[in-house]
């Protein structure tokens, strides 16, 4: 009877590891802006079919890196790929999710939603023109609030990231001192600041130093309790950050396939649009068609199971229309 359970127990073994060996495993690798929501589908994708997805949160640099050197199934970026860039290293993009990228501050006494800002202080404060908390083009801003002559300590990104791209494009179209002194990109020069790396970097960093301003995702703000500014929009209105400010940005979008959907959403019209969102994307190798149908398989489900996820983490899920859009891409390109 012991050798049976034992030869038993072997056989479960035995059976388990096979099991594990043969479970379908997808990586992908890149932004960090969309990994909670791509966390959450993706525990909930496992549960369903088995399939494994372990994604490196590295930042959108990192993700189109590793894409384009074909180490990972798929890469994934804030900042969409020009027809240009996609067809020089033969690839295809497409978006998944709509988010927003959100000032937060860390000053005592001054929690989220209270402090203001306009473009013009916003970009001040990032070229190192604005630097005390107290100066007078924050302080006509914000009568109401107590702010004491501190200096600012700015937070940026370290890294490549998909989220400094979308900041910097919105700071470029609205700043031209920006445009002109340091411009938009995944990566640029910064004029004043620290660096952390990811979103959880410059939430970290927000977090723990005083009388400091970083940007971030707004899952990130939540997580890490951060005080969100309020932000004046293309319309004249002071805006709080919120899923209803999300979508009305992203109702003026008309992203294309015939340009692989290459669209940034920044300064969006709309009454109460969010002035910093985007869409995130995902990047696959054109000659890839197994594994491609295996990552587009995943995002399908998504499309059609994810949304309410999506909506939970306050990101905004494409529209159907927009998803069916993506669906004959893929077709169109072997992908599904």
């Amino acid at each position: 009877m012991k050798l049976f359970v034992r030869l038993l127990a072997v056989a479960i073994f035995v059976m388990s590891f096979g099991y594990a060996e043969a479970a379908e495993t997808l990586n992908g690798a890149g932004a960090t802006f969309p990994y909670p929501v791509y966390s959450a589908w993706a525990y909930e994708y496992n549960k369903v079919t088995g399939v494994q997805l372990n994604y490196q949160s590295i930042g959108s640099g990192g993700g189109i890196r590793q894409i384009t050197e074909r180490t990972v199934d798929f890469g994934a970026s804030d900042a969409p790929l020009t027809p240009e860039q996609l067809n020089k290293d033969r690839l295809l993009q497409f978006p998944a999710v709509i988010g927003g990228v959100v000032p937060v501050v860390s000053i005592l006494g001054v929690k989220a939603g209270e402090l203001g800002l306009d473009s013009d202080a916003l970009c001040k404060i990032y070229l190192g023109e604005i630097r005390y908390w107290d100066d007078k083009k924050i302080t006509s801003l914000n009568p109401n609030v107590n702010l004491s002559h501190n200096e600012i300590t700015v937070v940026h990104r370290s890294d490549g990231s998909g989220t400094t791209a979308i900041f910097t494009n919105y700071l470029s179209a609205v700043c031209s001192d920006w445009k002109n002194k340091v411009g938009a990109g995944t990566s640029v020069n910064w004029p004043v600041g620290i660096g952390g790396k990811g979103n959880e970097g410059v939430a970290n960093y927000t977090k723990r130093a005083p009388n400091s301003i970083g940007y971030v995702e707004f899952a990130y703000a939540e997580q890490n309790k951060l005080a969100y500014v309020l932000l004046k929009n293309s319309a004249g209105n002071f805006i709080a950050p919120n899923f209803d400010a999300f979508e009305d940005a992203a109702a003026s979008a008309e992203f294309d396939p015939k340009n692989h959907f290459d669209l940034w959403l920044v300064n969006a019209p709309g009454k109460n649009a969010w002035p910093i969102a985007g869409a995130t994307f995902i990047l696959l190798a054109k000659e890839k068609a197994d594994s491609n149908k295996k990552v587009t398989a995943f995002y399908d489900w998504a499309f059609k199971e994810g949304d309410a996820k999506a909506k939970e983490l306050v990101y905004v899920p494409l529209p159907n229309s927009l998803k069916d859009k993506i669906r004959a891409y893929w077709k169109a390109n072997g992908a599904q």
